[in-house]
């Protein structure tokens, strides 16, 4: 039996997961900003519901962002740290994916609010089963949002609340539906390693890193006129 548990706590959201061959146990709450203060007893009461140890895993995975910069460096610190202590390994999965991966449909435009104005952007689809990324993440204006070919996009997350005039500007007639309310879950997380892990591509937990886009997160009075 394989089992994964994953973190997600890139949005005001903070989530856990534990995936056991395909049934997955999660909690999912509105933090705020108490992500620090949540995500340990929420692995506690996560891991004792699916009835396993932490030894008993098979790999840690967290949403290594984009998204807020403290958010994901806590589920990647946490990650980092459980996975030293237990000798397992992790796996950082991109919170655009995670969010495509519930999105429940095969052409995914997802977007996130990276303010300043900006989204995290980033497109999929799914072939024969299998993910395939279309757009790989960036961080940009919306009106300046890469170009895609067809139609029948849906789109997902909180991008589409914060530059949906833009957006849908942007694309037209190519969206098919928008799920603006949308946020990366750690049961996404957990579901898209799961197969990663099983097929060896788990990293020492000292390599584990977010995934940022932007260098810096605030900008000087001198850079905002």
């Amino acid at each position: 039996m394989m089992r994964v548990l994953a973190l997600e706590t890139s949005t005001e959201y903070c989530s856990v997961a534990v995936w056991q061959d395909g049934e997955v146990i999660s909690q999912s709450v509105l933090a705020g900003q108490r992500h620090s203060e949540l995500l340990l007893a929420m692995i506690d009461q996560v891991i004792n519901e699916a009835g396993v140890k932490l030894t008993q895993l098979d790999g840690i995975a967290f949403g290594a962002g984009p998204g807020s910069f403290t958010g994901v460096r806590i589920a990647c610190g946490v990650a980092q740290g459980l996975a030293l202590g237990a000798s397992l390994p992790v796996l950082g999965v991109c919170t655009l994916q995670a969010l495509a991966y519930d999105a429940g449909h095969e052409k995914i435009i997802a977007a996130l609010d990276a303010r300043m104005d900006e989204i995290y952007f980033a497109a999929y689809r799914v072939q024969n089963g299998a993910w395939e990324t279309v757009c790989e993440p960036t961080l940009c204006l919306p009106q300046n949002a890469p170009v895609l070919m067809g139609t029948d996009w849906y789109a997902a997350g909180s991008g589409f609340v914060a530059q949906g005039a833009t957006l849908a500007a942007r694309f037209g007639k190519q969206l098919a539906g928008v799920n603006a309310t949308a946020i990366p879950q750690a049961s996404a997380v957990a579901q898209l390693a799961a197969p990663m892990f099983a097929t060896g591509q788990g990293m020492d937990a000292a390599l584990a890193m977010p995934l940022y886009l932007r260098n810096k997160v605030a900008l000087k009075t001198t850079e905002r006129q």
